[in-house]
């Protein structure tokens, strides 16, 4: 199993992590254990030592399930991630007592990285506000973290507001060949370059989107190398860049742990013209979206409730995945103010706008396509 060094923590985790938010469910809705059991047992035994549950994950049963399935196995031979939620927090004390009880559903005295979960500009308000991180420290020095970072889902400058405040041990970020450009994105993999800050990356194969291509593009990597599967093209490829220390992947099939076992156990860097191909399927898909929206929300609050990244993701996904059903259910069962219809043509997002797309235009014809 492929391994890269943390040089700033002295460790070296599988380069395949094992994301514990998207384990097959039985016929209730709830985590298939003797399947989930079976993937995970699968892919420890294959080499894969870092496991990344968190609170939320199922419903809350991700960490007491993972927690049980470690029991079989030596704890030091394993490093055990979970996230505070930081939106459940309003004091100090309520952070500790969540922290208190993940230890307690995971059946550990301690967390080897520790993350403050999906921090946005609000919510690292909140961790300033209630002094979180003096919290994690406390909790670092009693032995009960050993490693804290953060995951990210917001927009660039508050990424480097985050990272240059706190000297991290690590940090979490969305990346895929799709979407450097999206919330930190590429610039945010620089910043952890400067500052030495390795990086685990969520989201490789944004949310399965980058397995499953239009046949055309799918054609394109089959050409080069047909025993290779589409997915670990999007895997090899943030896998690549130097300071990535651990792609997570979400599994929720034991195919899906079979194929990423086999990618990351005969890892090979990506050479120039694989990197090549990327780019040129990369264009392919960028070509068909129908705007150029990047998802920055600047146009955002709407003063009539339209959320109009969203509309405009769905409506692009649709025709660069070639996806139509899918995404127009998407856009149909959004929540009915936030849905383009309500658009009242006041352009007050076009002002705001650094894209200068013409968003009231494009919102009727978001509309048509649904009606279509």
């Amino acid at each position: 199993m492929k391994t890269k060094k943390f040089e700033k923590l002295g460790i070296s985790p599988s380069l395949l992590g094992f994301g514990c938010m998207r384990f097959p469910l039985d016929e209730n809705g709830n985590i298939d254990e003797v399947e989930s059991e079976k993937m995970l047992d699968k892919a420890i035994n294959a080499g894969v030592t870092y496991i990344d549950t968190a609170f939320p994950y199922h419903n809350g049963d991700s960490e007491p399930f993972v927690g049980k399935v470690l029991k079989k196995y030596n704890r030091k031979d394993l490093f055990l991630a979970t996230k505070l939620p930081i939106w459940e927090i309003s004091s100090k004390e309520d952070a500790k007592k969540i922290f208190l009880d993940q230890l307690e559903r995971l059946g550990v005295d301690y967390v080897d990285f520790y993350l403050l979960h999906a921090l946005d500009k609000e919510k690292w308000d909140k961790v300033i506000k209630y002094n979180i991180l003096d919290l994690c420290q406390e909790l670092k020095e009693e032995g009960k973290i050993c490693y804290l970072g953060f995951s990210f889902h917001d927009e660039y400058p508050v990424f480097k507001e985050i990272l240059e405040y706190h000297d991290w041990d690590f940090c979490q970020l969305q990346l895929n060949y799709m979407d450097m450009d999206i919330q930190a994105g590429m610039q945010g993999y620089l910043l952890t370059e400067k500052y030495n800050i390795p990086l685990i990356v969520m989201e490789p194969v944004k949310g399965g989107a980058l397995a499953l291509l239009p046949d055309d593009v799918t054609d394109k990597f089959k050409k080069y190398n047909f025993q290779a599967s589409i997915s670990s093209w999007a895997l090899r490829y943030v896998a690549s860049l130097s300071n990535v220390k651990v792609v997570l992947s979400g599994m929720s099939t034991y195919d899906q742990v079979i194929d990423n076992l086999n990618t990351f156990e005969n890892f090979e860097y990506l050479n120039e013209d694989e990197l090549a191909l990327i780019q040129e399927v990369k264009d392919t898909l960028k070509s068909r979206t129908q705007n150029g929206c990047t998802g920055c929300s600047y146009c955002m609050p709407c003063p009539f409730g339209v959320d109009i990244p969203m509309n405009f993701k769905y409506w692009n996904n649709a025709y660069v995945y070639k996806e139509h059903e899918a995404f127009k259910e998407k856009l149909e069962n959004m929540e009915s103010k936030k849905k383009a219809k309500n658009c009242r043509q006041c352009g007050a997002c076009e002002k705001m706008c650094p894209q200068q797309l013409s968003i009231r235009e494009d919102l009727k014809q978001v509309c048509n396509y649904i009606d279509d």
